[in-house]
């Protein structure tokens, strides 16, 4: 049996809708990927952290950038980036889930941040202008969405040239049957979406990206997924 992309979308919705209404912290890969502890972020974005990498570390980020999170849930990778543009960058975080981006909001508000603002919508069909973006970020998330090759030519559409992206993602260490592929609550759990490493690696350079690379991030909590973040560019021409 397999599932539309709706009832996938639904399900996702669903989860990381409660999880927006909780203070729960939701790892895909290892524990430390979730680890925030000694920072002076808002506890608010603290509380709920749902990532299996760390993408901003992996990235190169410039005062005066403007960095985008996709999948950006109550922020807490877009208030770390805040610091890092400084007061002449921007960071925008995207999510698809209305109540992550109003919790989201809710703390930039509280903490006075300017230079960060949040938008409701799909990867696949962003809400920003093309070329007007340094750095893309996002944090298990992409594995959650039904139509890849979409969302990675929505992510080079947006960027500048010589812009660049860093992906932390699951992938499947196998194919998954078309069995597992229809497990809704496995798709909300980073699982039943995961391409492997191959297909992902193809996927990205048929968009156009170019200099990919991969940094192991550790086995993730099932045999059946790994995380890995992605690093690439969009080409400086062409």
């Amino acid at each position: 049996m397999s599932r539309s992309e709706e009832e996938i979308k639904t399900a996702v919705r669903q989860r990381y809708g409660r999880l927006a209404e909780s203070n729960e912290r939701s790892c895909c890969g290892e524990p430390q990927c979730c680890s925030a502890e000694g920072t002076d972020l808002p506890n608010e974005a603290l509380s709920i952290i749902a990532s299996c990498g760390s993408p901003l570390a992996r990235g190169e980020v410039h005062e005066g950038n403007t960095v985008l999170d996709l999948g950006s849930g109550g922020g807490i990778d877009v208030f770390r980036a805040s610091k890092l543009v400084g007061e002449k960058g921007k960071v925008i975080g995207l999510d698809a889930t209305p109540e992550m981006i109003f919790r989201a909001r809710e703390t930039a508000k509280k903490h006075g941040y300017q230079n960060v603002e949040f938008r409701l919508g799909e990867i696949e069909h962003m809400p920003l202008e093309s070329n007007s973006v340094d750095l893309v970020i996002s944090n298990c998330v992409l594995n959650l969405v039904p139509d890849k090759r979409l969302a990675f030519n929505e992510i080079y559409r947006v960027l500048r040239t010589g812009g660049r992206i860093a992906i932390s993602d699951m992938v499947a260490v196998e194919p998954l049957t078309p069995e597992e592929r229809a497990n809704l609550s496995d798709w909300s759990e980073c699982i039943a979406g995961a391409i492997t490493v191959d297909e992902y690696r193809q996927l990205l350079l048929e968009v156009g990206f170019t200099n990919l690379s991969t940094i192991s991030e550790g086995e993730g909590e099932v045999d059946r997924v790994k995380s890995i973040t992605w690093l690439g560019e969009k080409p400086k021409t062409g």
